[in-house]
């Protein structure tokens, strides 16, 4: 899934086929410049010289998504391993090495990319690089480790079956995506963790972490000349390449769908999704700004309707996904059972409004002015920066001017709204995923296709 940075935006292209050596520039502004490597790894720096800190970021456009039934989860796991000791360092040196000079050092797995990244003084960027590059390149996968490895992801696994609000989501995702990828676990199943090798990591890192995947993305006080200096001796270690694909994401809903999970809880938790567009589609400014007026903070419709008027849930949420070739719209709570029912209706009703009325012209915006202020206080930060960096040349090719964001939401009308809401509202888009006590899901069922009538 992409951050809220990069779900919109039109961007300056970068050009995939090219191959810039590794001393010529490609400036975007005052601020991102971008080189490609021989190999074509890229290369991408935020100038950001009021800045004391720095972080780095390698990045490999290959995720869950991307990865055969039988490996489901491997993406995960070779992150995880890339950890797990080199020929220089083992684990506790790879941590101490960027600890050790006051950073931090963190990664991520997500359906269509991995991310390895690291934070600390600007002047310890060469430490920070000589650290994920030996991880990324020079990773052992010590068959000792790797079995001490399966078994902390599944304990990670169980952790997320008992935690009822992060459970609900994975039921969603397999109801709204059924047998494909999206709608697998990225962690993978304890049958798949069980029968993966060594030999399984290795021929897959081989084959997907390759110099045309690869995204090496720094923000901070740095000079880009310097950071591809920097970067690519030991970038150009990796060859070219293919990129990989996965298969299109496919759908044959024609009304609505309910899973449950019966289990012993406090509460039901729940997820209503709607089956959205891709990340390129140009309505994407107008989802975006739904989400908000929505569920997205405390003066959205939802919070004060379900929350505050009637007091049926602590938290109610919406928020949107974003893919290459698809997305979705969730709206989660947790709410006593017995008031599940009246929950559900008052959330089909602020859809149904939203389909009927245009929004006023003041909470629209609102929520623009939310979205954009939310985004400038992010884009602060070195950190965020990288982030944005990397989602958005992965995902679109392009680095997003923030400007061009900012005109495209000033571009949305209440009518756009409104008809967004028309053709997305839909009984053949909408799934529900409940983990709750309760043993049958008539009732939520019933609700759920009320919103037909």
């Amino acid at each position: 899934m992409y951050s809220f940075l990069c779900k919109i935006g039109e961007g300056i292209h970068v050009n995939a086929n090219a191959r810039i050596g590794m001393d010529a520039l490609k400036t975007f502004g005052a601020m991102y410049e971008l080189s490609q490597l021989s190999n074509g790894v890229t290369v991408a720096t935020a100038s950001m010289p009021h800045m004391s800190s720095v972080s780095l970021g390698v990045w490999v456009g290959v995720g869950g998504r991307f990865e055969p039934a039988e490996v489901s989860g491997i993406s995960h796991f070779i992150e995880h391993m890339l950890f797990k000791g080199t020929r220089k360092r083992n684990a506790q040196q790879i941590s101490e090495s960027v600890e050790g000079v006051g950073g931090y050092l963190n990664a991520f797995t997500s359906e269509e990319n991995t991310c390895f990244y690291a934070k600390a003084c600007a002047a310890r960027l060469p430490e920070l690089w000589m650290v994920l590059s030996d991880m990324f390149l020079n990773s052992v996968f010590d068959a000792t480790e790797i079995e001490k490895e399966r078994n902390v992801i599944k304990e990670e696994l169980a952790m997320y079956l008992d935690q009822p609000q992060h459970h609900v989501h994975e039921l969603l995702n397999e109801l709204m995506w059924p047998n494909q990828p999206l709608g697998r676990s990225l962690t993978g199943t304890v049958e798949t963790l069980d029968g993966m090798s060594r030999k399984h990591l290795f021929e897959y890192l081989k084959q997907n972490y390759v110099g045309s995947t690869t995204l090496i993305c720094v923000a901070g006080s740095v000079s880009h000349r310097d950071t591809v200096n920097l970067i690519a001796p030991l970038a150009k270690k990796l060859d070219l390449g293919r990129k990989p694909r996965f298969a299109p994401a496919h759908n044959d809903q024609e009304s609505p769908r309910v899973r449950l999970f019966t289990k012993k809880t406090e509460q039901t938790q729940m997820v209503l999704g709607v089956r959205t567009f891709s990340r390129h589609d140009p309505q994407r400014y107008a989802l975006r700004l739904l989400s908000t007026m929505l569920g997205e903070n405390m003066s959205s419709r939802l919070f004060q309707v379900v929350r505050e008027d009637h007091g049926l849930a602590y938290s109610i949420a919406s928020s949107i996904s974003f893919f290459d070739d698809t997305g979705d719209l969730t709206i989660g709570a947790g709410v006593e059972t017995e008031k599940l029912p009246r929950a559900l209706k008052l959330i089909i009703q602020e859809l149904r409004r939203l389909c009927e009325t245009k929004p006023p012209l003041a909470e629209l915006r609102r929520a623009r002015d939310y979205v954009i202020g939310q985004m400038e206080m992010s884009l602060e930060n070195t950190e965020n920066q990288m982030m944005y960096l990397g989602e958005n040349l992965l995902g679109f090719g392009k680095v997003i001017s923030p400007e061009e964001v900012k005109d495209k939401l000033f571009e949305v009308t209440p009518a756009q709204i409104r008809n967004l809401a028309e053709r997305l509202c839909i009984p053949e888009r909408l799934s529900l995923a409940l983990v709750s006590p309760i043993k049958e899901s008539k009732s939520s069922e019933k609700i759920l296709r009320s919103i037909a009538a």
